[in-house]
């Protein structure tokens, strides 16, 4: 794990708020938009990458999936997530680790869901080893679905830079084994009303 990426994240989530960052959603409505379009079922084995303290795991439990993962830098934004579900939170597997550092099983997972931790990584090295652990982990026909902040969206994210994205450069970070589904812009408003502009691509995995 980075010790400077768990220590900036750390601090994030033991300082401020649920709704005190940019990134809060009331409703992840597009990445549950985007998991529709993928197929996901109540069985299917899904990992939010990067989720934190996000209200997808909320929504999913909701529609009766059972086989949930939230991955995360923080143990503070992963208890405050399992606070806010209760008991509802002990069906979860809660993964503290760095997506760049952490082993999955092989083919564990149906859907691999990223929104806005990819985009974090800036150096090839990072970035390879993210994709070398999400070719492992998700199964083959499985569906990774990434949100990154868009080629003329922020350059920065809570003080740190960000590496901006469309489909053609995720698709050549992640090579001929996947193929891509569906691309689109979004438009997400901050809690203090500015907005961000974002690309969420979706990929099958073929080889």
């Amino acid at each position: 794990m980075s010790s400077e990426r768990h220590t900036h994240w750390e601090n994030v989530y033991s300082t401020k708020g649920e709704a005190d960052v940019s990134w809060f959603q009331e409703t992840p409505a597009i990445s549950l938009e985007l998991l529709a379009l993928a197929d996901a079922r109540p069985e299917n084995a899904v990992i939010d990458v990067g989720g934190g303290a996000s209200r997808l795991v909320d929504s999913l439990l909701d529609k009766g999936f059972t086989d949930l993962a939230v991955l995360d830098l923080s143990e503070a934004a992963l208890a405050a997530a399992r606070a806010r579900l209760g008991k509802k939170g002990d069906a979860v597997e809660w993964i503290a680790a760095d997506a760049t550092a952490w082993e999955p099983s092989e083919a564990a997972y149906d859907i691999w869901h990223d929104r806005a931790a990819f985009h974090f990584l800036t150096e090839p090295e990072d970035q390879a080893a993210y994709i070398e652990r999400l070719t492992r982990g998700l199964r083959m026909g499985g569906h990774a679905i990434i949100g990154t902040f868009a080629p003329d969206g922020p350059e920065k994210c809570s003080g740190l830079p960000v590496a901006r994205h469309d489909a053609a450069s995720l698709g050549g970070l992640l090579g001929p084994g996947f193929a891509l589904i569906d691309h689109r812009r979004h438009q997400h408003a901050t809690p203090w009303g500015s907005i961000q502009k974002f690309q969420f691509s979706t990929f099958r995995r073929d080889g």
